[in-house]
C-alpha cells in the first residue's frame, strides 16, 4: 500500500515537491536520495568513496510503463557509468538495477526486455571498470529475476544479485549462487510477503538470515568473506554472525575487518553504518554503501583479496543460526 502510494505520489510533480519540502519528510529525503540530476550523484559518490566507503546506486523509477521508458532507464545508467569512469570513482563504486525498472514486466516480451537492457548496462559497467548487481523486489518476481541473473552471469560471471533471507526458498537460492566468483548482497526483505512464501516473526527472519549466511560464506564467491554476501550493516546479527563465521573459515582479517579510512589503497572498504543517497540524470537515484569488486572485463575473475592484518572479528551469538 505505501509503496503504491509513493509510486504514484512521484509522478505528480506538486506531490512530490510538497513531500521533498515538507520538513518532516525532507529530511528523510535527503538521507535516501541525494537529488535528481547526474552531477549531484557523482558528487554525493565522492564524498562518500572520499570517507573509505563503496558505493551502489539505483536508477529510480521501477514503475515501468513501456519500451521507450525502460531504454531510457538503461541509458541513464550508462551515463551514470561514464561519469564514475570519467571521475575515477569506478573502482569503488558499482550500479544496482531494479528489472522492473529495464522493462521486466512489459505485457509484450518484457522479461527479454530487460534482459537486453540489463546486459547494456553490464557491458557498461565492465567498460567502466566496476560491477552491477540485480535489486530484488517482492516474491512474484524472484523466479524471474534470477533467470535474468543466470542468463547474464553466463557471460558475466561477476553479475551480482540480491537474495532476500525472509522468503522460505532463500537458502536454496543462496546455494545455488554460492559458487566460484558469485557476490550476494543477503538482506531480510522489505516487502509485505504472504505467510506462504516467507517468513513472519522477526525472530524467524533473524534465524534464516544466519542459515542464509552461513550458506553463503561456505561457498565460493568473492571473497568467501563478509564481502561475498554483503551483509546489510545495520541488520543485527549480522554482523557479529559474519565475524564468527569469517574467522572460522579462516577469512584473513584484513578481509574481515580492513583499516577504517582506506579509501585511496587496495584494501576493500568496510561496509558503512548506514546508507546513502545518490541520483542519476533525469530521476532521483538511491544509493547505499556497499562493497563490490571490480572487473577488468566482461569475463574477469575477481581479484584476490589483500593479506594484511587486522582487528579480531565479533563473536556469534549463541541464540542464532
Amino acid at each position: 500500500m505505501l509503496r503504491t502510494t509513493l509510486l504514484a505520489a512521484s509522478r505528480a510533480p506538486r506531490a512530490r515537491q510538497a513531500i521533498e519540502a515538507l520538513p518532516p519528510t525532507r529530511a528523510i529525503v535527503k538521507r535516501f536520495i541525494a537529488g535528481d540530476v547526474l552531477d549531484e550523484a557523482v558528487a554525493v559518490t565522492d564524498e562518500l568513496v572520499g570517507a573509505g566507503r563503496r558505493i551502489t546506486l539505483d536508477h529510480l523509477g521501477e514503475d515501468t510503463r513501456d519500451a521507450a521508458q525502460a531504454a531510457e532507464t538503461a541509458v541513464a545508467y550508462e551515463k551514470l557509468l561514464a561519469a564514475l569512469k570519467e571521475t575515477g570513482l569506478a573502482d569503488r563504486a558499482e550500479v544496482s538495477v531494479k528489472l522492473s525498472a529495464v522493462g521486466q514486466f512489459l505485457p509484450q516480451d518484457g522479461e527479454q526486455v530487460a534482459l537486453e537492457n540489463a546486459r547494456r548496462i553490464c557491458e557498461a559497467a565492465a567498460a567502466a571498470g566496476t560491477t552491477v548487481t540485480l535489486d530484488m523486489e517482492d516474491h512474484t518476481t524472484t523466479d524471474s529475476t534470477l533467470g535474468i541473473a543466470r542468463e547474464l552471469r553466463a557471460r558475466l560471471p561477476w553479475l551480482g544479485v540480491v537474495l532476500q533471507a525472509y522468503l522460505h526458498r532463500t537458502e536454496a537460492d543462496c546455494a545455488e549462487f554460492s559458487g566460484p566468483g558469485s557476490r550476494v548482497r543477503l538482506c531480510k526483505g522489505a516487502y509485505q510477503e504472504p505467510a506462504s512464501v516467507a517468513y513472519q516473526s522477526k525472530h524467524e527472519v533473524d534465524r534464516a538470515y544466519v542459515r542464509c549466511l552461513k550458506v553463503l560464506m561456505g561457498g565460493e564467491g568473492y571473497p568467501r568473506s563478509p564481502r561475498t554476501t554483503a551483509p546489510e550493516p545495520h541488520r543485527r546479527p549480522a554482523r557479529p554472525v559474519a565475524g564468527a563465521q569469517a574467522r572460522q573459515l579462516r577469512v584473513p582479517d584484513a578481509v574481515r575487518h580492513p583499516p577504517r579510512g582506506a579509501a585511496a589503497s587496495s584494501t576493500p572498504a568496510p561496509p558503512c553504518a548506514s546508507t546513502s543517497p545518490t541520483a542519476a540524470s533525469g530521476t532521483a537515484t538511491s544509493c547505499a554503501a556497499s562493497p563490490s569488486a571490480p572487473p577488468t572485463s566482461p569475463s574477469s575473475s575477481a581479484p584476490s583479496p589483500p593479506a594484511t592484518d587486522g582487528p579480531p572479528a565479533t563473536d556469534c551469538p549463541q541464540d542464532l543460526g
